[in-house]
């Protein structure tokens, strides 16, 4: 099988899984709220494992020291961080009972993050096929507790069960089509993959450590507290020992 059936094969799986969590929240409200939190701590530690023992040694190996890996995975945390400040600032000037404007808003975020989402996936597999389904499994784990969030913040301004699957399916494509985009633009982008991996790892970094870790620390139950916090080790542990199978290394 071809390198682009894998990045097709695994971008819509990471797709497809990744609305798990908004369609157990449409059918099953209190249980998806309930792990909900347990999911985040997961996806935290997938996300950082896979940045730091995935996408930066990779990014090291392929880039050297020419590559400056460093400054990129600074300019991918910067670059998410304003690209949510847009966002958000937009949020915030959106009149709370003004249906029209929010909606569009949630969809179009979420729409730039599957489409960031695919060329990640599709960057990764570029340079191995063990790299780009780790990180398409971090992925999709990181988006499970992020669709419960989003589906239940449509279903609150009005919009209908079957209008949230139909957007949220749309929205998720996105990512297939960053994929797609990158694996064209291949050759064009060669020599710029560790700088790619570089920013990606930024990216996930600060999913991780702005958006899903600050969610775990709101919870003030002190037994659900100590399960979160290992769940997200079992995060880190998981996708080194995926690595460490896909490389033989075990």
């Amino acid at each position: 099988m071809g390198i682009l059936s894998y990045i097709i094969i695994f971008t819509l799986i990471g797709s497809v899984v990744s609305l798990v969590g908004g369609i157990l929240l449409l059918f099953r409200e209190k249980l998806a709220l309930k792990i909900s939190h347990f999911l985040s701590s997961f996806a935290a530690g997938t996300l950082l494992g896979t940045a730091f023992f995935d996408l930066l040694p990779e990014a090291s190996e392929s880039g050297g020291e020419e590559a400056n890996i460093f400054f990129w995975t600074l300019v991918g945390i910067l670059g998410f961080f304003l690209l949510e400040r847009f966002i958000h600032h937009h949020h915030q000037g959106v009149h709370p009972h003004d249906k029209k404007a929010l909606v569009p808003l949630i969809v179009i975020g979420d729409t730039i993050h599957n489409f960031i989402d695919g060329i990640a996936m599709a960057t990764t597999f570029l340079i191995s096929i063990p790299l780009g389904i780790v990180t398409a499994l971090a992925v999709a784990v990181h988006e499970i507790p992020q669709e419960i969030g989003d589906f239940g913040l449509m279903l609150s301004k009005g919009v209908s069960r079957k209008g949230v699957l139909r957007i949220n399916f749309y929205s998720a494509l996105s990512a297939l089509a960053g994929a797609l985009l990158t694996y064209i633009a291949k050759d064009a982008i060669g020599g710029l993959l560790p700088v790619v991996l570089s920013l990606t790892s930024g990216f996930f970094i600060y999913i991780a450590v702005a958006n899903l870790i600050p969610e775990i620390h709101n919870n003030e139950n002190k037994k659900v507290a100590f399960w979160e916090t290992i769940i997200l080790v079992g995060g880190v542990l998981t996708v080194w020992i995926v690595i460490s199978l896909l490389e033989g290394k075990v």
